[in-house]
Formats: structure tokens, sequence, C-alpha cells
């Protein structure tokens, strides 16, 4: 048993394989060798920085069609963490607009720079630190109260246009941003698991269990 943590160059690889090691006995594996993902019984795609870098270097690795024919196929739970969320939707309007992987249809848009908090307090963009996420139904959150917080670090945010799609959102001044998306055997969310203690940790544990 195999869990790969696809590395393209892009995203927090190390201290996401440490967190998996932390909550299982499984192989925990940073890897682009396309024998090893296609082999791992679960995958992660994690994503840092840009949407056009982390689109661009996925090609460049020549993983691309390989994390395509995942997404299509579904026999294997795959977790999406940060942009690694981001990618998974049709386009998003940074860097002048970028189309992505198109596994679930939607978009990802920037959050105005205009957002006050109740008190009229102007807030910042990105939206940097904890915050909670309200729940909808999935095995992954087994064991996580709902409004848990989470880590977040971004400026760009996750809008599904399938409400079925959607399962979990975090209100950020007055928008309702889709933080956790999937369908069948893929699993996605905006925030660091790795970096968000002890509800990190359990989803994580529940992503290395999880049965779709």
């Amino acid at each position: 048993m195999t869990i790969a943590v696809i590395d393209y160059g892009m995203g927090n690889l190390h201290s996401v394989a440490k967190a998996l090691e932390h909550v299982t006995h499984e192989n925990v594996v940073i890897t682009r060798d396309p024998r090893r993902i296609l082999g791992a019984t679960r995958l992660v795609l994690p994503g840092q920085g840009a949407i056009r870098d982390c689109m661009g270097e996925l090609e460049r690795a020549e993983l691309r069609g390989l994390v395509d024919d995942v997404l299509e196929r579904q026999d294997k739970p795959l977790l999406g963490i940060c942009v690694g969320q981001q990618m998974l939707l049709e386009r998003s309007e940074e860097n002048g607009g970028v189309e992505c992987l198109g596994f679930l249809p939607g978009s990802v848009d920037r959050f105005p720079g205009d957002m006050q908090d109740a008190k009229g307090q102007r807030l910042k963009v990105p939206h940097m630190g904890w915050n909670v996420v309200a729940q909808c139904e999935h095995p992954l959150w087994q064991g996580i109260d709902d409004n848990e917080h989470f880590y977040f670090v971004h400026s760009y945010f996750v809008h599904a246009r399938e409400p079925a799609h959607v399962f979990g959102t975090t209100r950020y001044g007055h928008i309702d941003a889709h933080v956790a998306v999937g369908r069948d055997a893929t699993f996605a969310v905006q925030f660091h698991p790795e970096k968000s203690a002890r509800a990190g940790l359990r989803l994580l544990e529940n992503f290395v269990t999880w049965t779709p």
C-alpha cells in the first residue's frame, strides 16, 4: 500500500508527506515517476504559488496526461491541496486567465480588494490564517467538528458550479468560498491540512482510510 505525493515541482511536498507519515503506517513517497504514481493506492496533488506556474510545471514534468487519466478513471482516492484544489476547476482568472484541468465545472476567482468584516474593517488579501469551515456531509469530515478551524493562505477562491460538488465553505467578507470540493474518489481542499493541527491531521487520517 503506497500513498504517492505527486512531485511536479510545486507545493509543500515534504510537509505534506511528513503529516501523512504521522497518521499512517502506509508507505508515503514523493515522486514524479509515472509508474510509481500509477502503482500507488492513493494520490495527493499538492500545489503552491501561481496557477500558471503550477499548470506549466505539470506539463513540463509530463504529468498532465497522467493526472487527467487518473481523474477520468476515478479508480483510486486523490486528495488535492491548496492550488491542487484550484487546478481541478475549469479556469482561473489568475495571471490574466488560465485553463485548468476541468475535472469540476466552475471557476477560480480573486477575492475583491475592498472587502470588509462585520465591523467595517478592511479585510486583507491574501486571506491568511485560521478560519472556520462549514461542512457538507462527506466521509473525510468524520471526527471533525463542523465549523472547525483550518489554516489558509490564498488570494483566489474556488466557485464550483454544481452544489453537489461542494463539501465545505468558508466565509471571508461577503464571499462564501468553496474550500472543500470533489466527486467520486476525488476530494480537494483550499486550506493546508498539514498546517491545521489536530483537525488537519484527522482529515489526512480519514483520507488514508477512505474507501469511496
